[in-house]
């Protein structure tokens, strides 16, 4: 979690709350990490950190989405912001296609 937070702070994202959602509760079998968090300003951040050795495609988009829309049904509430931190070559189509629905992206590879 200290590397999630630490990514965040280099991006001035400071969260006053921040949990980890188990991935069973979202009924998933995927290798990601979802976090719940709150900002300063009471908004409600939902955090996705996706590692993985494979390129991110368009193709990966729908069951990100989809696994999004578990965790609202999940925690019963909306959020303000949706980012995803992420570990791995990203096509350049599918950054484009998440940004216009509302992603932010944190690169972290090295």
């Amino acid at each position: 979690m200290k590397y999630i937070v630490d990514r965040l702070l280099d991006k001035n994202i400071i969260l006053k709350k921040l949990n980890k959602i188990d991935n069973k509760d979202l009924k998933t079998r995927k290798r990601i990490e979802v976090f719940e968090g709150v900002d300063l300003k009471q908004n409600y951040v939902a955090i996705f950190f996706l590692k993985q050795k494979s390129r991110f495609l368009r193709k990966d988009i729908k069951p990100l989405e989809d696994l999004y829309e578990r965790l609202i049904e999940f925690v019963d509430h909306n959020f303000k912001k949706k980012i995803l931190v992420y570990d791995m070559p990203f096509c350049s189509k599918a950054k484009e296609e998440l940004k216009k629905s509302g992603w932010r992206l944190i690169d972290a590879t090295n």
